[in-house]
């Protein structure tokens, strides 16, 4: 899991979110580590709350006007017992003025004290998709990672099995990479696996034979994407020889795979000579679509083979 900065929140945003760093500089390497927040009872974002404090505190002039009609005894009690609470950072937003009792408690217990001239809501809006990703559940798998006909798909396999050069046929026929040998995957949303490709191996593909591949030179812009939501795993599976294990011809079951807690699609593909992957990749996407639609081609034909059996003595009895 991804750890953040206090230092590194105010940096990624400081464009977006006109951010100034006005009081508690020396808490900047303060982390935020999400497996303690995901423990939590506390909210991660929220405007001031002494009850149920959340990790980051937003103020805008509610928030402010309340703390400046408290008495200065009951005001700084406030503070204080806000500054023992697990507090990463405190932003004030809608440009109003930072409270000297705030900036003092800040600078007292090093917390980060932030000021942005955006409103809160809107503040709040976009950190939380922010903060989804930076502190998003993540793990990394071996494949390669592609987009295919706008869904994102991930090609599994032993080594050797030919996932690279079936990446390179899909890309050639339009399809886009996005990662290649290792793909770190994030859960941005409880149903949701976003994949991205570590910065070392942006744009490159390893193909046996032919070595390293820049593919952004090779087949331009277009050909390369810099994440996509994984949907579909297609795994290739090369028999080992007569005696093995033969796949289902018509599975009525759907089949997936589960990753850090999200289940995902999966076909399984046997890899054999003079089959055409590429096709049979766009086709299992394709079939994919239709089955988020409601419509299951195997289950559609099974019923008319049962209706078809059912008809046919009556058939025979009026012969």
């Amino acid at each position: 899991m991804s750890h953040l900065s206090a230092a590194q929140l105010f940096e990624d945003n400081r464009e977006k979110l006109q951010l100034e760093w006005v009081a508690g500089r020396a808490g900047g390497p303060h982390r935020l580590a999400p497996e303690r927040v995901s423990s939590s009872p506390e909210g991660l974002i929220g405007h001031l709350n002494l009850i149920h404090p959340n990790w980051i505190q937003v103020l805008s002039r509610t928030e402010i006007a309340y703390l400046e009609e408290l008495a200065p005894a009951v005001r700084d009690k406030a503070l204080t017992e806000l500054a023992a609470t697990d507090l990463f950072c405190i932003i004030v937003a809608g440009g109003e003025p930072t409270p000297p009792a705030l900036c003092a408690m800040a600078e007292a217990h090093d917390i980060p004290v932030f000021v942005s001239p955006l409103k809160s809501v809107h503040l709040m809006w976009l950190l939380r998709y922010y903060l989804a990703r930076a502190l998003a559940e993540s793990t990394a798998l071996h494949g390669v990672f592609l987009d295919v006909l706008g869904m994102g798909v991930l090609i599994t396999g032993e080594s050797g099995v030919g996932k690279s050069e079936l990446g390179l046929e899909l890309i050639s026929r339009g399809s886009g990479l996005v990662a290649d040998d290792v793909v770190e995957l994030y859960r941005t949303a409880p149903e949701t696996l976003e994949g991205r490709c570590p910065e070392l191996l942006k744009d490159f593909l390893e193909v046996r034979g032919l070595g390293v591949l820049d593919i952004r030179t090779i087949f331009g812009e277009t050909s390369v994407r810099p994440r996509m939501n994984l949907k579909l795993i297609v795994h290739l599976e090369k028999p080992a020889g007569p005696d093995a294990v033969r796949l289902e011809r018509l599975p009525l079951a759907a089949s997936s795979q589960n990753v850090i807690g999200v289940d995902v699609r999966k076909v399984t593909i046997p890899v054999a000579a003079g089959r055409n992957l590429a096709v049979l990749v766009e086709a299992a996407v394709r079939n994919y679509v239709l089955q988020l639609r409601g419509i299951d081609s195997t289950r559609e034909f099974v019923a008319r083979h049962e209706r078809h059996m059912r008809a046919e003595p009556s058939v025979r009895g009026r012969s």
